[in-house]
């Protein structure tokens, strides 16, 4: 069975996107439909702008999403998975890869995500860091241990996991981490605690948002990241991705119950190979591989 994987942030690259709009009509005319739902040229910073320029929130999520959506749009037929799922952000991509989003509320959606998220940034200092080669249960063990704001966000794959709190809580958690054994302990340079309590404000927000818009039933069962399950149903849905922003991104636990559920080969859709390689790492078996789009030349 095909799994398809959709990537979240951090995939970006300058010149992300181009080929497809270059190759392909359906692209160009979606490319501009989103300029036009964004109301500022996404394109001009996807194709042209630096690595710095790709960082700004606002610009980040919607041009991973455009990335991640266009390319399975363009593939059409070619892509038909047995179930989807998507790290974080590539979640909204998988739901419109499904047929649950359209592609112009999906796009309004991760626009407004990331809003909010950036907003939630500003209210408290707060980061992430990545911790290598401890068990899970150590690392949400020293996390119970720390004092402020710390929690286990992104089950990336064994042995490595991140954790995401107020500024000091987690500079604690990284010295408490590597005194538990950690191979590294790392903070990572992005502007926020995602996936922890301190984006309460982003998830009320959002929730209005994800509330107010129409889903569809999927034409295949979506692994969400709260559940780590195959989900099917509409209201299900749209809980577990109101939740999604507090909750722990459960990627370890999704792809391992993909395979429990029939899953042989997984092909990320969208910017990089990040996704591949934790699906390697999960199951070693796994074939994997990117989706790519063929132009005509």
């Amino acid at each position: 069975m095909n799994a398809y994987i959709f990537p979240g942030q951090g995939a970006q690259f300058s010149g992300m996107g181009l080929d497809l709009y270059e190759n392909s009509p359906l692209a160009q005319e979606l490319f501009e439909k989103a300029n036009d739902i964004l109301g500022f040229h996404i394109t001009d910073i996807m194709f042209e702008g630096s690595a710095e320029d790709l960082k700004e929130t606002k610009v980040t999520q919607p041009a991973i999403f455009l990335h991640s959506v266009i390319l399975a749009k363009t593939l059409g037929d070619k892509i038909k998975p047995d179930m989807v799922a998507g790290h974080s952000l590539g979640e909204f991509s998988a739901l419109v890869a499904a047929g649950a989003l359209t592609f112009e509320d999906g796009l309004k959606l991760v626009s407004q995500r990331a809003q909010a998220m950036q907003k939630a940034c500003e209210i408290q200092p707060s980061t992430m860091a990545a911790v290598l080669g401890l068990d899970d249960e150590i690392v949400e063990k020293v996390c119970s241990q720390i004092d402020g704001v710390v929690v286990a966000a992104n089950y990336n794959c064994p042995g490595q996991l991140v954790i995401s709190g107020d500024v000091e809580a987690i500079n604690k958690a990284c010295v408490a981490m590597k005194d538990a054994g950690a191979r590294r302990a790392l903070v990572l340079p992005v502007g926020g605690a995602f996936h922890s309590s301190l984006m309460e404000p982003a998830r009320e927000e959002l929730a209005a948002a994800i509330e107010n818009t129409t889903f569809s039933k999927p034409n295949c069962p979506i692994y969400q990241n709260v559940t780590a399950t195959a989900i099917t149903d509409e209201n299900e849905i749209k809980a577990n991705l109101i939740s999604q922003l507090t909750a722990p991104v459960r990627w370890t636990q999704s792809v391992q119950q993909m395979v429990k559920d029939g899953a042989t080969s997984f092909t990320e859709v969208g910017p990089g190979k990040v996704l591949q390689g934790l699906v390697k790492k999960i199951h070693r078996e796994a074939e994997t591989a990117s989706a790519t789009f063929e132009t005509n030349a």
